[in-house]
């Protein structure tokens, strides 16, 4: 998993509550377990017309935010079903971090194995935030999880809280595999013992 220290990117606002993740990837999407492919589903219902050309209207296909990596969302982002597909279509589309007040718990979970961070604010800093997503190409925002500040394209800052362990597993590329690999001394070694004292087993 990749490391997440410190991102600079495009924040484009997304004012919208309850979006759950059959918004976020619709369920004819979810005939991959592959993690690649999955950003052209992301908002897909959303996102193109009924033809299937892009829709002018949703805010990442203008222009300024086609390569948005920061997404600044309403309350309650991730809530509905528990599909793994959503932190995926995310991940591939190239948002690396995800702003809002709240989210629903299996998605904000999800979100730190696939290198995704969610990141909870007030609502007033939310609003400050959301203004200045709202800039277009100048809507560039920098999330420095070292320092946990997000600093806004007029310099001010905000600071936000995570718990130690998720920011550690983020700061070293960590997911669950990564994990159990920093144990691997360890688990050797008792492979090796537990094998010399069980030879039958």
């Amino acid at each position: 998993m990749e490391k997440f220290t410190k991102l600079t990117g495009v924040a484009a606002p997304m004012p919208v509550v309850n979006i759950d993740t059959d918004m976020i990837i619709p369920k004819d999407y979810l005939k991959t377990i592959k993690r690649t492919g999955l950003g052209t589903g992301l908002f897909a219902e959303s996102r193109y017309l009924e033809d299937g050309s892009p829709n002018p209207d949703f805010v990442l296909n203008k222009p300024a935010y086609q390569k948005a990596q920061i997404l600044v969302a309403g309350d309650n982002f991730g809530c509905g079903s528990s599909r793994e597909h959503a932190p995926w279509a995310l991940l591939d589309f190239g948002i690396r971090c995800v702003i809002s007040t709240s989210f629903a718990d299996i998605f904000y979970s999800n979100c730190f194995k696939n290198g995704i961070l969610p990141i909870v604010v007030s609502p007033e800093n939310l609003e400050k935030l959301m203004d200045d997503a709202s800039r277009g190409s100048n809507a560039v925002v920098t999330v420095d999880l070292e320092n946990l500040e997000i600093s806004g394209p007029d310099g001010g800052t905000i600071s936000f809280e995570l718990d130690e362990f998720k920011r550690h597993c983020m700061l070293n590329g960590l997911d669950d595999i990564g994990l159990t690999l920093e144990h691997a001394g360890a688990i050797e070694g008792f492979e090796k013992t537990n094998a010399a004292a069980r030879p039958w087993a």
